[in-house]
């Protein structure tokens, strides 16, 4: 293809990106945003493909092939609930490739001449924000899993080794740059190892609490890792399209860490969620007893309420709940009454993971409300259902001073009249600290798995 025709596809594909990420960020016209994106990189591939000098169509192809089919086969088996898991590992699949890439453009471009030093750092700025990519991905993709522990890993002096190891790839970069050769391929391998420790040890010192903004914050990395191997291979469209991913995930990092009323620095070098918190009654060093209601008290609540709000949380989408609750909406609806839901900025472990949630069950977008948009109406509500939330709505975030999560603005649910907190066990949240809410007067605690509640919920309700 002409190269005039190669720019105009590419220009072409990243006003489609641009239209996709403005699709995506509202549910009603993510189907759109998605198509958009699609569509804009088939016409990214197909340009790049029939560019002059593309070669190697028999090895090109068939892993295009492959990929293909192991891209469609995990978006189809993957649960909403494992969402999180699988967009941290895609983030890995960025590190790894422009880690791959960096080192065949350095041993492929060894006799260059003309514009060597550039080329020389911009391979090794892509290889190393790769590997800080690939392993943070891994390891928050194994901490999502469960695989490894939530609580933060913190090293005595953990900052002081994050310099030394930044120092040591400054001075190892040096000694790439100045390799005649392929000379520096073993200083490349020293530093990718180092970046990749880094980027390891970055995600483990980060505490359970923080994984919603880790997540939005390696999809940054994955952008500026693309946008670096762009200028790596001279190709315009991998840098436009890496600077939008980039950015777009540091801004929703920004966004999420304001909803939590902390800074970007503070989380990545936090540890928030490190400690277990101290119990209600720390004098006693006991749990406080909580009181237990029934279905049938949930029902006779709801039958009555004039206004509700469900608190969807991870424990939701754990059970697969969303559908029961968006019954319970339809019957509350249709008695008269008033139902909304309050979706928290971080609630579950991947950004808008709840709104993507109610959207598979069909709950109208129009009563899906922002944390700040119905925060002050708990006081006049009659009901409000606290489905698989904890951190979300914990009161300590405004009253202790000595709790991990003290000062991060929460639903303020306890405000209600009366309030139904449904949870498996009375276990602590991901940030592990007790949560107060249990102890209220208007709370009960109503145990067990939250989607088999709900639905005989909805059978009483219909009786």
């Amino acid at each position: 293809m002409d190269g005039v025709l190669i720019t105009l596809a590419y220009l072409a594909s990243s006003v489609l990106f641009i239209l996709s990420l403005r699709g995506l960020s509202n549910p009603e016209t993510a189907r759109t945003g998605n198509a958009y994106g699609a569509l804009g990189m088939a016409l990214a591939l197909g340009a790049t493909l029939t560019a002059e000098g593309a070669e190697r169509f028999g090895l090109v192809i068939p892993a295009l092939i492959v990929g293909t089919v192991l891209g469609v086969r995990m978006a189809r088996r993957v649960e909403m609930t494992g969402m999180p898991e699988l967009v941290a590992l895609l983030h890995s699949f960025v590190g790894l490739a422009a880690v791959l890439v960096g080192f065949a453009s350095y041993v492929g471009a060894h006799e260059l001449a003309e514009g060597r030093t550039i080329h020389l750092i911009e391979v090794y700025l892509a290889v190393l924000i790769g590997a800080v990519t690939f392993a943070g991905s891994v390891l928050a993709f194994l901490k999502l899993k469960g695989k490894v522990s939530g609580r933060p890993l913190l090293l005595p002096a953990r900052h002081l080794l994050n310099l030394v190891a930044l120092l040591l790839c400054l001075w190892l970069g040096s000694s790439f740059v100045g390799a005649e050769g392929t000379g520096g391929i073993w200083a490349l391998l020293a530093a990718t190892l180092i970046a990749g420790g880094l980027g390891y040890h970055m995600v483990a010192a980060i505490g359970g609490a923080d994984m919603p903004v880790v997540v939005s914050l390696l999809n940054s990395y994955s952008g500026w890792t693309a946008s670096a191997a762009g200028f790596m291979l001279s190709n315009d469209l991998l840098i436009v399209t890496g600077a939008l991913v980039g950015s777009s995930g540091a801004i929703l990092s920004y966004i999420m860490c304001k909803a939590m009323n902390r800074t970007l620095i503070n989380v990545v070098l936090g540890g928030f969620g490190g400690d277990a918190g101290k119990p209600a009654d720390a004098a006693q060093g006991e749990q406080l007893p909580v009181r237990e209601a029934r279905v049938d008290d949930v029902v006779a609540s709801l039958q009555r309420a004039g206004s509700v709000i469900v608190v969807p949380g991870y424990g939701m989408a754990v059970a697969r709940a969303q559908h029961a609750v968006r019954e319970i909406s339809e019957i509350v609806r249709k008695a008269g009454g008033t139902l909304r839901f309050a979706v928290h900025p971080v609630a579950g472990r991947l950004p808008g993971h709840m709104n993507v949630l109610l959207a598979e069950a069909n709950v109208p977008y129009d009563i899906v409300l922002e944390m700040d948009e119905i925060n002050a109406d708990f006081p006049s509500t009659d009901v409000v259902l606290v489905v698989g939330a904890n951190d979300i709505c914990n009161p300590s975030a405004q009253t202790d001073t000595t709790s991990p999560i003290y000062g991060m603005p929460v639903l303020e649910v306890w405000k209600a009249k009366e309030v139904f907190v449904l949870k498996r066990t009375r276990a602590a949240g991901y940030a592990g600290v007790d949560n107060p809410l249990f102890y209220e007067p208007n709370t009960d605690m109503v145990f067990g798995d939250a989607r088999h509640t709900l639905e005989a919920v909805v059978a009483g309700m219909r009786s």
